[in-house]
């Protein structure tokens, strides 16, 4: 760790703007329905108008990514927190599809900006502790969404105010954070500190195993976040209110997470990821036959298997293919929100036609199969 940076509060400041990034996509899960009503929208409908969060994400990690290294980590947090900024006026001025639309797409932007800056902030901060404090990094993803799903209870579900006085909360964490980064200098990316060339960059991010985690990411992030962004459909009819479901399965992650590092020295990264998709394949089974208090059970499950999912894919390629840098991340990361924008119109297919949401959930049980065999594989190789 370089002590000529102040570390703690800059992790801390990592930690807050993932807690905004948080906090939109559980605000968004709450009010999937709200919207469909007010904006007399479809399934299908929200699912367009939602997937900008994701693939701005990830057109902002993909430009963000090589601009870490030429601009620097500290401009690229900026621009998050002018994007969140903006996001958030527009998202609460929105009158229908378009308007939620650009506003959705703001807030993605700001999202994978935040993402393209700290993962390579956190792992140049802590260069001998990657995996362990890119998990304590993410643990602020579940732990904003569980926060952001409990305010959301709260405030529609028991208060029954409206739903821009729900979205106007995340101006306080976003203050918090552009006060902690204000001032402060951040170190040079782990890639330009070690001397990589950005040639040797691009030849790292274009390996056969890059290219494999890369696809493997898709399916991870699809499994998670898109099962978590449209859990109010889907656990419709289990009887249970489902941003509480929300908020349970991220405590879970929150905590799974604080304790990531004990978890890597028992089982490696690569049995990390093999354990996740056996348990995320579990728990989306036993979620589509759950109701009522099993319904918290099966989510359980489910949020033991995705706990680790995100981080641990970073982790892994952070350790392993070093010389990717900051690229490497951002391109992980682009990749998992790209996949989640294309599934979430799909699965509001499915449920505008046939499916119902616990067939829904059965079909997108057939990723984390796809992902057992593939980290089979990767342990089989990577387990010494």
């Amino acid at each position: 760790m370089n002590q000529s940076f102040n570390s703690s509060r800059l992790f801390l400041g990592s930690c807050m703007a993932l807690v905004v990034t948080a906090m939109t996509f559980a605000i968004r899960a709450r009010l999937e329905l709200v919207f469909q009503t007010d904006f007399q929208l479809s399934s299908e409908d929200i699912g367009f108008a939602f997937a900008p969060a994701f693939y701005g994400f990830t057109i902002a990690m993909i430009i963000g990514g090589p601009l870490v290294d030429i601009l620097g980590m500290k401009r690229i947090i900026w621009i998050a927190f002018v994007c969140h900024a903006i996001g958030i006026v527009l998202t609460i001025t929105a009158t229908g599809f378009w308007s939620l639309f650009v506003g959705v797409l703001a807030t993605g932007l700001g999202n994978g900006m935040v993402e393209a800056a700290c993962n390579p902030l956190v792992t140049s901060l802590f260069p001998n502790e990657k995996i362990k404090m890119l998990n304590r990094f993410h643990v602020w993803f579940p732990g904003g969404i569980m926060i952001g799903s409990i305010i959301a209870y709260l405030m529609i579900d028991v208060a029954g105010l409206n739903w821009q006085m729900l979205v106007a909360v995340l101006a306080l964490p976003l203050v918090v954070y552009g006060y902690l980064f204000f001032g402060q200098e951040l170190p040079k990316t782990e890639r330009v500190t070690l001397g990589i060339s950005t040639g040797d960059m691009w030849k790292a991010v274009g390996s056969p195993l890059f290219i494999f985690m890369g696809f493997c990411m898709l399916l991870t992030a699809s499994t998670e976040l898109g099962t978590n962004q449209r859990i109010d459909s889907l656990l419709q009819s289990t009887g249970v209110p489902a941003i509480l479901v929300l908020a349970f399965i991220n405590g879970i992650m929150a905590v799974g997470r604080g304790f990531a590092g004990s978890v890597v020295h028992k089982l490696s990264s690569s049995g990390m990821l093999l354990f996740s998709a056996i348990f995320s394949f579990l728990g989306l089974i036993a979620m589509s036959y759950s109701s009522g208090a099993m319904t918290f059970v099966a989510a359980g499950l489910f949020a033991i298997g995705i706990c680790y999912f995100w981080p641990t894919m970073l982790g892994f390629v952070s350790e392993k293919i070093p010389a990717s840098g900051a690229l490497g991340l951002s391109v992980m990361g682009g990749l998992g929100m790209f996949s989640v924008s294309i599934v979430l119109p799909v699965m509001g297919r499915f449920m505008d036609t046939s499916a119902t949401g616990a067939e829904t959930l059965r079909y997108v049980a057939v990723l984390p199969v796809i992902l057992i065999v593939a980290f089979l594989f990767l342990f089989a190789r990577y387990r010494k």
